[in-house]
């Protein structure tokens, strides 16, 4: 089996097997053989030295074509000078990142433009934009912003800001915000082109209803095209995709983890229901695992393996949530339970959307037991990451997975009782446990 996406490189390279059967690992033979690899010095992904870590024969490479051409030039889109824009601003409202009421506020959404025309942006509007992702975190990721604050200061910003690239992109997908792209529309050629390419190619029709697909994957395809300013010649007014490029410039994150996450939302809109556990690690991977691999490039690692611990890591927590999640999800016609290890408890989709029933059925318990110890595999990987992160950073993935281990406990204990009140952490538990985290993390040479 190849991988879905290898970048081209012209150095010599070599495949290598993991223990996993369905992974592959992409080395540059040019590389030291040296067992650790510090990415603080520059040992991490590249354009020449990246990891496939889902299968060709799960997703349409020519899907991955499409997504990839989507960019950003000065020729077709609005740009504003930033010498303008200091000669109009207004103080405060160009300043500021909070409002009078403590709102959160753009400090350049007075903007129509959606790039800035000079190729680099002054280092005091980075740090606005490095501001505003972090109250943006402040007030989305409770628990995370938590154990965002004990990593180095540098870092902090920086998990901030991916933070906020990955917010929005979900509350574009799956809530109600209206993210702005000067210029952009659903109606617009460019915008309609996407999405009958990526419609052909999946050859399914999409699983919600057309008005709400169009606008939200044109919404989708603006926000690629922000983010390949992050990796082009134009800066994005976006306070966002302004911090974000100065992050990966930083930490020299690989372009095709955050388009793989921004497919794992498209996902959504073309399908919702999952055959088999391969295709469902497929999702996962997307929406899940990218978002680890993104974070121990910030975190800073020792060695190799921790790549795919730090997959192993996506993978646990998504499995925790699509449990947790069940009532909620089928609610919404959505069912990301493989449906063949659900036949065989005898376990039908009526049976799903039938809420608590669904607890006198007597597969259902049988077939949790068996989804919490797979997902316990992936949990077992997940923590031998936390030694390879470098100490200062230990405490935020540490944190993160200790809640969700909780978590899938509580569905255990509860003999996966999902439905009769949502499974979470009271805050005396998330207390407790985020002190007994830090001082096994930060302290303890473990």
């Amino acid at each position: 089996m190849k991988p879905v996406w290898a970048a081209k490189a012209a150095r010599a390279h070599a495949w290598v097997r993991f223990k996993s059967e369905r992974r592959w690992l992409l080395i540059d033979e040019t590389m030291p053989r040296d067992s650790s690899i510090n990415s603080a010095e520059g040992m991490r992904y590249d354009a020449e030295r990246s990891i496939s870590l889902v299968d060709a024969d799960i997703e349409n490479p020519g899907i991955e074509g499409v997504r990839s051409t989507v960019s950003i030039t000065k020729e077709a889109a609005r740009a504003i000078s930033i010498t303008a824009l200091e000669t109009l601003r207004e103080g405060a409202r160009f300043m500021g990142v909070v409002g009078a009421r403590g709102e959160l506020v753009n400090p350049f959404g007075h903007i129509d433009a959606a790039i800035w025309s000079e190729q680099e942006v002054p280092g005091y509007m980075i740090e606005i934009a490095y501001e505003y992702c972090e109250e943006l975190t402040r007030i989305e990721a409770g628990n995370f912003y938590h154990s965002f604050k004990y990593l180095p200061i540098e870092a902090r910003r920086a998990i901030c800001a991916y933070y906020a690239f990955c917010r929005r992109a979900d509350d574009i997908a799956d809530g109600d915000y209206i993210d702005s792209f000067p210029g952009g529309s659903s109606d617009d050629p460019e915008s309609v082109e996407y999405r009958a390419h990526i419609e052909r190619l999946t050859g399914t029709s999409p699983v919600v209803a057309r008005d709400h697909y169009n606008d939200r994957m044109s919404q989708l395809f603006y926000y690629r095209k922000k983010l390949s300013s992050a990796y082009g010649q134009v800066t994005s007014t976006d306070p966002i995709f302004i911090a974000l490029k100065d992050t990966i410039r930083r930490y020299n994150i690989p372009r095709q983890l955050l388009d793989d996450m921004i497919s794992g939302m498209e996902d959504d809109f073309h399908r919702n229901r999952y055959e088999t556990f391969e295709e469902l690690y497929s999702y996962c991977y997307r929406v899940a695992s990218t978002v680890g691999l993104v974070c121990i490039e910030i975190y800073g690692y020792s060695k190799l393996e921790a790549r795919e611990y730090s997959e192993a890591w996506g993978i646990f927590m998504q499995l925790t949530n699509i449990i947790r999640d069940v009532a909620e999800d089928a609610e919404r016609d959505r069912i990301y339970l493989p449906m063949e290890d659900l036949r065989r408890y005898g376990i039908s989709e009526e049976d799903i959307k039938s809420g608590a029933k669904l607890l006198e059925h007597p597969g259902w318990k049988p077939f949790v037991d068996e989804y919490i110890k797979r997902a316990e595999t992936y949990r077992d990987k997940a923590f031998k990451l936390l030694p390879m992160l470098d100490r200062q950073s230990r405490y935020s993935p540490a944190a993160m997975m200790a809640f969700y281990e909780s978590i899938l406990k509580k569905i255990n204990k509860k003999d996966g009782d999902v439905f009769s009140e949502r499974v979470q952490l009271s805050k005396a538990e998330k207390i407790s446990l985020a002190a007994y985290v830090y001082g096994r993390y930060r302290f303890l040479a473990l």
